[in-house]
C-alpha cells in the first residue's frame, strides 16, 4: 500500500494531484464520518432486541428510531458529498492535463515516432483515471483502512466475535491479494492488445476505399481478426481468473456471515452475550469485510487506473513541458540557417540527411533537387521543425527555431507537404489554420495568392463549404492549391514548399508561379523541393542532395550549368 501511495503522488500527474490535496484530505473526512454513521444501524438492531422487545417501551422505539433516521441522513448527505467532490477532482484534473497529455502524444509521435495501436492511448490512459476517480473505486480504498475499526469493536462485543472476524479477514485479504498477483500479466497484456487492435481498426477505416479497390479488404479482415482472437483470449483470461477468485470469495464471505452468526449464538446460550449481540455482530461483520469484496471485484479497474498512471507519468517525463520564457523573441525576418544538419525520420537510427549547412537572406528563392530518396522531404521537414535534427541547428535570424513556441513560430512559417494534408471543416477554417477569429482578409488574400479564390466562390457554400476528413470531398488538386493558400496565410517569412506542383494543371502552375514572385518581392525566404525544371526559373540558389549529403549549393545557374551539359540542353538530367 505505502508504494501505491508513493507512485500516486510521483511524476507530474502527481504533482498534478496534489493541488487537491485539501479536497482529497475533506474526502477522506467524509469517509471516516460515513464509517462511524455506519454503527447506528448495527447499534439500533442490538438496542432493539435488547431494550425495546424486553420493555416494550414505545417511548424508546421512538427516540431510537429518530436517532437511526437523523444518523441515516447525514449518512446520505456524506455519501452524496463524498461522490460529488471525486467527481469534481476528476473532471478537474483531466481538464488541467488533456492538453498537456495530447501534446506529449502528439510530439512523442512527431520526435521519437512511438505510437501504439492507433497512438491515441493516452488519452484512454487519461480517461481510465478520470473514470476511477468518479466511480466507487477511490471510496473502496479509502474504506479499506477501517475494517480494523469494525473488528475493535466487534472485540468489544465479545473478544471471540473480534478473533473469528479477524481471520476471516486474513483470508478474504489473502484473497486479494492474489487476485491481484494472478491478474496483473493478463491485464497488462490485455491493454498491448487493446491499442493494437484499435489501430488495426482505425486503419482499416482510413483507407476503406483503397482496400476496396485492390481487393485487400479480406486480407486486412483477417489481421484485424487475428488480433482480435489474441485480445478475446487473454480478456477470457483476465475474466477466468478474477472470477473465480471473486466468486469464492463472494461465497466465502457469506459463509463468514452466517458462521459469525453461530459463534453469536453459541455465547447467548453460554450467557456470554445479549440476544442484539447476535444481529449486530453480523451488521458490524459484513461491514468490516465489504471493503475487501469490493475491492476484489473492482481488482480489474484498480490495476487499469495504476497501468495508466504509470504509463502517462512515463509519457510526460519523457515529453517535459517547454518551459515558459519571460523573453519573447520577434518573429524572423533576415536569414534562414542552417548548420551541419543530420536529421532521421522519427524512431528511425539511420539519417536521411546528414551534414546539410548553408545560408540564405530574406528575398531568396530556394530549389532543393535530387534523385528520388535523396533526403529533400526529410531536409524540408527539418527546416520547418517538423523533426529536430540529431545534430546540427536550423536558425532563424541567428536563433534556433526551439526558441520560439510552436504557435509563435507557427506565424513565420508556411509549409506544404508534399502528401497535403487538411482537416475535416470548412475551406475558411483551413486556410485560416483554425484561428480562433478568423481574418476575412487574410484568408481571401492568401486565396487569391494561390490562384485559388475563383474556385472557391464557385463552390455552393464558398468559403463555408466543408471539406470532409483530410480533404475527402476535394480532389487531389483542390487539396493541393487549398494547401498552398494555408501555407501563404498570414504572409509567412519562411515558406517550404515540397513539389507543390505535383498535382496542379496549367492553371495551378500559372499560380504558384505567381505566388512565389510575390513571396519573394515581399521579402520572404522560399523553399521549393522540385522534381519538374520549370519551377525553378524563380530560384536564386540551388541546394543539390545525393544520397542524403548536400553535393551542391550556390546561385541557381552555377549549379545547374554543370547538370545541363550532362543532360540535352533543355531539361535536367534524371539524376538532378
Amino acid at each position: 500500500m505505502a508504494e501505491a501511495d508513493l507512485a500516486l503522488w510521483t511524476g507530474e500527474l502527481g504533482a498534478a494531484l496534489k493541488r487537491y490535496r485539501a479536497t482529497l484530505i475533506t474526502v477522506a473526512v467524509l469517509s471516516a464520518v460515513l464509517n462511524v454513521l455506519v454503527l447506528a444501524g448495527s447499534f439500533y438492531l442490538m438496542m432493539i432486541y435488547d431494550s425495546v422487545l424486553p420493555s416494550h417501551s414505545l417511548p424508546t422505539l421512538v427516540g431510537l428510531f429518530t436517532l437511526v433516521t437523523i444518523a441515516y441522513s447525514f449518512q446520505g448527505l456524506f455519501e452524496h458529498g463524498r461522490g460529488k467532490l471525486l467527481a469534481s477532482v476528476g473532471a478537474q484534473l483531466e481538464r488541467q492535463l488533456s492538453r498537456r497529455v495530447q501534446r506529449a502524444m502528439n510530439d512523442m509521435a512527431r520526435l521519437n515516432g512511438k505510437t501504439e495501436g492507433d497512438g491515441l492511448a493516452p488519452m484512454r490512459d487519461l480517461d481510465q483515471v478520470r473514470t476511477f476517480l468518479t466511480g466507487t473505486g477511490p471510496a473502496t480504498l479509502l474504506d479499506l483502512p477501517w475494517i480494523g475499526f469494525f473488528l475493535i469493536v466487534l472485540g468489544l462485543l465479545h473478544y471471540w466475535l473480534g478473533l473469528f472476524a479477524l481471520a476471516g479477514a486474513i483470508v478474504l485479504i489473502a484473497l486479494a491479494v492474489a487476485t491481484h498477483r494472478v491478474g496483473a500479466e493478463p491485464s497488462r497484456e490485455l491493454g498491448q492488445l487493446i491499442a493494437e487492435r484499435s489501430g488495426q481498426a482505425e486503419t482499416a477505416l482510413r483507407h476503406s476505399e483503397v482496400l476496396t479497390v485492390l481487393g485487400m479488404r479480406g486480407a486486412m479482415e483477417r489481421r484485424w481478426d487475428q488480433v482480435n482472437q489474441r485480445y478475446l483470449i487473454a480478456q477470457d483470461r483476465l475474466s477466468a481468473a478474477a472470477g473465480k477468485l471473486g466468486s469464492f470469495s463472494k461465497v466465502f464471505r457469506l459463509f463468514l456471515q452466517s458462521a459469525i452468526l453461530s459463534v453469536g449464538a453459541l455465547l447467548v446460550i453460554d450467557g456470554k452475550a445479549s440476544g442484539g449481540v447476535i444481529f449486530a455482530s453480523s451488521l458490524l461483520f459484513g461491514r468490516a469485510l465489504a471493503p475487501i469484496d469490493m475491492a476484489i471485484g473492482n481488482w480489474r479497474s484498480f490495476t487499469s487506473t495504476k497501468a495508466s498512471w504509470a504509463r502517462l507519468n512515463q509519457l510526460l517525463d519523457e515529453v517535459p513541458a517547454l518551459a515558459s520564457s519571460n523573453i519573447a523573441l520577434p518573429l524572423p525576418q533576415n536569414e534562414l540557417r542552417l548548420e551541419g544538419v543530420q536529421a532521421a525520420p522519427p524512431g528511425h537510427p539511420m539519417p536521411a540527411v546528414s551534414n546539410v549547412g548553408f545560408a540564405v537572406a530574406a528575398g531568396s528563392v530556394v530549389g532543393v533537387i535530387g534523385p528520388s530518396g535523396a533526403g529533400k522531404s526529410s531536409l524540408a521537414r527539418t527546416i520547418v521543425g517538423a523533426w529536430a535534427p540529431r545534430r546540427g541547428s536550423v536558425r532563424l535570424d541567428g536563433a534556433t527555431i526551439d526558441q520560439w513556441p510552436a504557435e509563435r513560430l507557427g506565424q513565420a512559417i508556411g509549409y506544404l507537404p508534399q502528401s497535403v494534408e487538411l482537416f475535416d471543416g470548412t475551406i475558411a477554417e483551413n486556410i485560416s489554420r483554425f484561428a480562433i477569429s478568423t481574418d476575412s482578409d487574410a484568408v481571401i488574400e492568401a486565396a487569391k495568392l494561390a490562384g485559388v479564390h475563383d474556385m472557391i466562390v464557385r463552390m455552393p457554400l464558398g468559403y463555408e463549404t466543408p471539406i470532409g476528413r483530410d480533404g475527402s470531398w476535394l480532389s487531389a488538386g483542390q487539396r493541393q492549391r487549398i494547401g498552398l493558400a494555408r501555407a501563404l496565410y498570414g504572409s509567412p517569412f519562411l515558406l517550404v514548399l515540397d513539389e507543390p506542383n505535383s498535382n496542379l494543371d496549367q492553371e495551378g502552375e500559372v499560380a504558384l508561379e505567381t505566388a512565389i514572385a510575390a513571396a519573394r518581392d515581399r521579402g520572404c525566404i522560399v523553399i521549393v523541393v522540385a522534381h519538374r525544371p520549370a519551377i525553378l526559373a524563380q530560384a536564386t540558389h540551388i541546394v543539390l542532395l545525393r544520397n542524403g549529403r548536400m553535393e551542391g549549393f550556390g546561385p541557381r545557374d552555377e549549379v545547374l550549368a554543370p547538370l545541363l551539359r550532362q543532360g540535352d540542353g533543355r531539361k535536367l538530367p534524371a539524376a538532378a
